[in-house]
């Protein structure tokens, strides 16, 4: 039955990979790993020969859990601390977020020359409309001219902000796939 185990890790290893690919896409692979991987623990009864060792072990685990729930904190600090580095309003930052999420079903048909990146690419677009609209909303609310111009320097850097973050999460995700990966096998 030792080769059976083989198999659900080479199983593992390749699904995972798809897990971090779905990432750059704006799909939450981190989470669909780790739910893999307490799935495989929790089948490890079923084939494991009697007296083996985990796959994974419950600290893998929980480490894992802790590398996920610090990419997602990670993606969305990096689109708040760019915003706010920008100069940006509490309204402006809200938009980035909010245009960030939308933008990524909005926009991402605009992007159909690239498919794997048209949904980063909308997220980032709708991280810029999202802001912008959000710093032109504050201007209006405090009895402001309103400036496109003023406008366009928060929403520059909400964005670079939520790249930085994407890019961070996705690091973060391919960490915890080669733990769990090399843990798979060990």
């Amino acid at each position: 039955m030792a080769w059976l185990a083989y198999v659900v890790a080479s199983l593992f290893v390749l699904l995972g990979g798809a897990c971090v690919a779905a990432l750059v896409i704006q799909l939450p692979g981190t989470w669909v790993l780790l739910g893999l991987a307490l799935l495989i623990e929790w089948a490890d009864a079923l084939y494991l020969p009697e007296g083996a060792r985990q796959t994974f072990g419950w600290w893998t685990l929980g480490g894992a859990l802790g590398l996920a729930i610090l990419g997602e904190l990670l993606e969305f600090l990096a689109g708040v601390l760019g915003t706010k580095r920008g100069g940006g309003s509490n309204r402006g930052l809200w938009g980035a977020l909010i245009g960030g999420i939308a933008g990524a079903f909005v926009f991402t048909p605009l992007f159909f020359f690239a498919p794997l990146f048209g949904t980063l690419l909308g997220s980032l677009l709708g991280t810029v409309v999202g802001a912008i609209a959000g710093e032109l909303y504050d201007q209006r609310q405090r009895g402001q001219g309103l400036s496109l111009g003023s406008t366009l320097r928060p929403a520059a850097w909400a964005t670079l902000g939520r790249l930085l973050g994407t890019s961070g999460k996705l690091l973060l995700g391919l960490l915890l796939w080669l733990i769990l990966s090399i843990d798979a096998f060990v």
